[in-house]
């Protein structure tokens, strides 16, 4: 609600803005190719409801009700945790459009170091703290069971791994949205958020048991992360950001 009524109050009134309210027509390439571009995005919570369910099934299999009750209050947190990877990547996405499409090479490759920088930094450190706090975390969820409350724990500890590798890749994928180019950033977030998932939460218990669920997410993270920086190095020419 801020997010909408502030900006139509302030261009309902006078200012010294460039930008005004103007009569429009409806423009079909131009929505056509905002739904391609933020078809990542689509992709990303769809694929998060699918991925959901799979989940679910094999904690089901291996650990029962206690398994998903886990798997769900660790969900519920790492979400936290990621808010503030997303939140950047938001955030940065406009700069990184506006300053690709100004031709300002320069301050292009200069956001893209700080970002790699700050996502890499940001992860390790979310990662330590959710190491740090796995156990008030989980008290604070389910601290009434005390076999509910160690499995929480121990799975979160594993999970939190991720957070190393998980800010590059979110930031990948919103990249190359504010880049205009959906296709990649599509492709970054179906692989990451569907296909290594499926791969990894089937295959890994069938070699290491129960442990494997708690693993496939860093895993997936890593292969992720793998084809994110692929995908940099690929286009760096292309849109120099290096």
């Amino acid at each position: 609600m801020l997010g909408g009524v502030i900006p139509i109050i302030y261009f309902a009134c006078k200012n010294g803005s460039l930008l005004k309210f103007v009569k429009t027509k409806l423009e079909i390439k131009a929505l056509l190719r905002v739904c391609v571009n933020g078809s990542s995005e689509l992709l990303t919570n769809v694929a998060s409801s699918i991925v959901g369910i799979l989940y679910n099934l094999q904690l089901m299999k291996f650990l029962g009700e206690n398994g998903v009750s886990a798997y769900g209050v660790v969900m519920y947190v790492q979400f936290i945790f990621l808010a503030i990877e997303i939140g950047y990547s938001i955030g940065s996405a406009p700069i990184v459009g506006y300053n690709y499409g100004a031709e300002n090479h320069i301050e292009q490759k200069s956001l893209f170091k700080k970002s790699m920088a700050i996502m890499g930094i940001s992860g390790v450190v979310l990662s330590g703290l959710a190491q740090a706090l796995a156990v008030p975390l989980a008290k604070l969820f389910v601290g009434y069971d005390s076999e509910l409350c160690e499995l929480t724990v121990y799975a979160f500890r594993i999970i939190s791994f991720a957070f190393i590798f998980s800010g590059i890749n979110i930031y990948s994928s919103g990249f190359f949205t504010a880049l205009n180019n959906g296709v990649i950033s599509a492709i970054l977030s179906f692989m990451r958020a569907l296909v290594f998932q499926i791969i990894f939460v089937f295959a890994l218990p069938a070699l290491f048991g129960v442990d494997g669920i708690w693993w496939a997410l860093l895993s997936t993270e890593i292969a992720a992360f793998v084809v994110a920086v692929c995908f940099f190095a690929a286009m760096r020419k292309k849109y120099h950001y290096a």
